[in-house]
């Protein structure tokens, strides 16, 4: 089962009880994690990220095979890593092995739309839960992934890795221009929908279905601004809470 091909295995489905004990064990195991870590100068944060980015690379990688192997190589939506959560990947290199401004637009996103990512696709994890059982290794590398995701966000936040304000956008919006430059690119060739982009999704088809032929650009110009704000908000929360 585990590395079952699509469709072999009933789908873990969204919104059942596999579903919300899959969210509750991993907030009990991202609670753990957060008391137990010790932070007691800037580069032990540093060296999280760093073995954080590393672990989730690995995954990825293991996971862009995996896609070969059962013949989703002309499916680019499956393996290629230009989705919004594919962020994580770039931003924790360029958190861990860069410096100046580079550094800079890697610790915000991870700061901000990173927690954020992380925390919607507990909340509808269509992408692998839809389609995989829970117990399968698309599931796990999903879960996984994106409590990093709010896992490095809240340690970041918490021991003042970096101070976000308001002028960070820059770094964190040329980061998802970028990403969704790439994204389009790769759509027009191969018939992909990275970054969602192209078609909604989920609750991005509501967006689609009122916006029209606008929706590509409200999409772009939407993950540029809001989920960064919305990170900086929850910021404020988690500084005063922890």
């Amino acid at each position: 089962m585990f590395f079952a091909k699509p469709g072999v295995f009933a789908a873990c489905g969204l919104y059942n009880l596999n579903h919300l004990l899959s969210v509750v064990v991993i907030f009990i195991l991202l609670i753990i994690a957060i008391k137990k870590t010790k932070i007691e100068k800037k580069e032990d944060s540093s060296r999280i990220i760093k073995i954080s980015t590393i672990i989730v690379w690995i995954l990825e990688i293991i996971k862009i095979i995996f896609n070969f192997i059962i013949g989703n190589i002309s499916n680019v939506n499956t393996y290629v890593p230009l989705y919004f959560c594919s962020l994580l990947l770039y931003a924790g290199i360029f958190s861990s092995f860069f410096k100046g401004t580079i550094k800079r637009v890697g610790d915000v996103f991870l700061a901000t739309g990173g927690l954020i990512a992380g925390l919607a696709f507990l909340i509808s994890p269509g992408t692998s839960l839809g389609i995989y059982p829970l117990f399968h290794f698309i599931s796990f590398q999903s879960l996984f992934y994106h409590a990093v995701m709010i896992y490095l966000g809240i340690i970041i936040i918490k021991y003042d890795y970096i101070k976000i304000n308001y002028n960070d956008i820059k770094y964190y919006a040329i980061l998802i221009f970028i990403i969704c430059f790439l994204a389009g690119i790769v759509n027009t060739l191969f018939n992909g929908n990275l970054m969602f982009i192209k078609n909604g999704f989920g609750f991005f088809s509501l967006i689609e279905k009122y916006c029209g032929n606008l929706y590509p650009l409200i999409m772009v110009i939407g993950q540029m601004t809001v989920p960064f704000y919305l990170g900086l908000f929850l910021n404020k929360i988690i500084k005063k809470s922890v």
